[in-house]
């Protein structure tokens, strides 16, 4: 048995106790413990909440998650409450479990609610994010948990965990990052100085070349910084890197670029002279890329 398994294995048990006990103080401290842990479960096992008020949703907007969560996984888990047995109802998360049915996942990471535990949630997550150990995107998905699922303003939210609104702020908008860039701040590639200026960029293949130069040079948040205000400057060419450069292209070149880049999970660039010829460029930083851009390619 791998150590995924005997973790969920672990929870469920955690999970069952929980349902049997009626200790209070028992239950309380169980509730605590399962609050921050995260089990896999079978997206078939999980049922949408009929309360939803959300019934519509982007196709073309799920297919790309979809094939992002392929290429790079779940990083932000979904939260379910157990109704018995092997079921659960979703609280949060449907984008993410529909994107993940669609990518035919069998497991998928999530936290697990129990009826009326929201005050013990609350602070079991509070107690969490004071944690020396956790990195910007798991303070960031506590975050956001405590407002989804506790209903909180980002102004209560800054009251329960002591830090300033636009702290709070900061770091739940990193949640908004493309996979890529949310994977290399939790492997401490960047940090989250990093991680917030690439937060404050709209575009989304400028974020992901800019991620890319920042690790490949290994650029300080202070150099990064300045790359970015450099594509604010009023410029007709911007260069990038030694052979990359950027500015003139059309609406609709650049629309193709944000397509593939969402397509291929890479950051690309595509350089046109004026006699239509020119080339495309995918950047990527390991075989694992390379060989999940040439799966993407083959299989579509």
């Amino acid at each position: 048995m791998n150590k995924k398994s005997e973790v969920s294995k672990g929870l469920r048990s955690l999970l069952n106790n929980i349902e049997k006990t009626s200790n209070p103080t028992e239950r309380n401290q169980l509730v605590r413990e399962l609050s921050h842990n995260i089990i896999m479960i079978n997206p078939d096992n999980i049922e949408v909440n009929p309360f939803q008020p959300r019934t519509e949703f982007d196709q073309e907007q799920l297919e790309e998650l979809s094939r992002s969560i392929k290429s790079n996984g779940l990083i932000q888990p979904i939260t379910v409450r157990s109704v018995g047995g092997n079921k659960y109802q979703l609280i949060s998360g449907e984008r993410r479990l529909r994107a993940s049915k669609i990518a035919n996942l069998k497991e998928i990471p999530a936290y697990i609610r129990v009826a009326n535990d929201q005050e013990m949630l609350e602070m079991a997550l509070v107690e969490n994010i004071q944690r020396a150990d956790l990195n910007a995107i798991e303070v960031a998905i506590s975050y956001q948990r405590l407002m989804e699922e506790c209903n909180l303003t980002h102004d209560a939210l800054s009251d329960r965990v002591g830090k300033d609104r636009s702290t709070v702020t900061n770091y739940v908008r990193l949640l908004k990052l493309p996979p890529q860039i949310q994977s290399s701040v939790k492997n401490k590639m960047l940090s989250m100085g990093h991680a917030r200026t690439l937060a404050g960029i709209e575009d989304p293949v400028l974020q992901l070349r800019l991620h890319q130069e920042a690790i490949e040079k290994q650029l300080s948040v202070r150099a990064l910084e300045s790359l970015a205000k450099s594509f604010s400057q009023p410029k007709s060419q911007v260069v990038v890197s030694n052979n990359i450069t950027t500015g003139g292209i059309t609406p609709e070149v650049k629309k193709i670029k944000d397509k593939l880049s969402h397509h291929l999970g890479q950051p690309v660039d595509i350089k046109r002279a004026t006699d239509g010829s020119g080339s495309i460029i995918i950047r990527f930083n390991s075989d694992d890329d390379f060989n999940n851009i040439i799966d993407s390619i083959i299989n579509d």
